[in-house]
């Protein structure tokens, strides 16, 4: 079964889009957006030293994400600018520094266009594996974890009362944010991966009315969108990863007409 290119692409999106769906759903409620899109930038530097020093692409895309993050903490600590800005410095910054180191690769057949936007139809049983096991690992981490996180998310004083010091449970999450970001390089590339972690979240926040359902369902429009994509490729032969997200924003459009239809209806 997993000889076929297209179950290997289904088995792979399915297995992001299950920890994108939950984690998404904490960058929403934190407001991390751009934290998220920093992370992400910084993986095609993580790519490039990968190249560089002839190690695994997955475990230097989620060191060298590690280390952005710190980077952004202590320069938080030591100069007077707001994150915001910080973020923008950092995330274009480090995507900056990814496309030159690899321009100077020469000696290194390089996919730009696979790392940026995705390549999802390429992937591999060992990918698939990669995938799954990180997933697994974020899923035993978010459920272990879901009381002192949504406390950390809501108010400083519920997370030390859960007897978590929030400082601990933000490495956590960024931790986390970190290895979805390594495995889920391949599915939809550096530059849309934020989009597949906010979008299906925004989506399910039009249906939920608690966050436990808010997660589940962002789980379900996240595998939505994957065989929407895969599809859409499949038969129009679109590019796999931008599809993906297309399909996620049609799914959100959806759930803003419904909104908007019912709320007619009741005034």
């Amino acid at each position: 079964m997993l000889d076929d290119f297209f179950i290997r692409s289904i088995i792979g999106g399915i297995g992001v889009a299950m920890v994108v769906g939950p984690l998404g759903c904490f960058v929403i409620w934190r407001r991390l957006s751009y934290f998220g899109d920093t992370l992400s930038h910084s993986a095609l530097l993580g790519v490039a030293l990968a190249l560089l020093l002839q190690i695994n692409i997955t475990l230097s895309v989620f060191i060298t994400s590690i280390l952005v993050a710190t980077a952004l903490l202590l320069l938080q600590r030591a100069q007077k600018l707001s994150s915001d800005t910080l973020l923008g410095l950092l995330a274009h910054s480090s995507i900056a520094l990814g496309l030159i180191a690899l321009s100077f690769m020469t000696w290194v057949r390089v996919d730009l266009m696979g790392f940026l936007f995705g390549d999802i139809l390429s992937i591999t049983k060992t990918d698939i594996f990669v995938i799954w096991i990180g997933g697994l690992i974020i899923l035993c981490l978010l459920i272990l974890m879901w009381r002192p996180l949504f406390a950390a998310t809501v108010s400083v004083e519920i997370s030390e009362a859960e007897g978590l010091s929030p400082h601990i449970s933000n490495f956590i999450f960024t931790v986390m944010l970190a290895l979805v970001i390594a495995i889920s390089m391949k599915i939809v590339g550096v530059m849309l991966l934020t989009a597949l972690l906010i979008i299906p979240a925004a989506s399910a926040r039009n249906f939920s009315t608690s966050p436990e359902q808010m997660a589940v369902i962002a789980t379900f429009f996240g595998i939505c969108s994957v065989l929407i994509g895969l599809y859409s490729s499949l038969n129009f032969d679109f590019p796999a990863g931008p599809s993906i997200i297309v399909g996620s924003l049609l799914l959100f459009l959806i759930t803003i007409s419904k909104n908007l239809f019912f709320s007619k209806i009741n005034n």
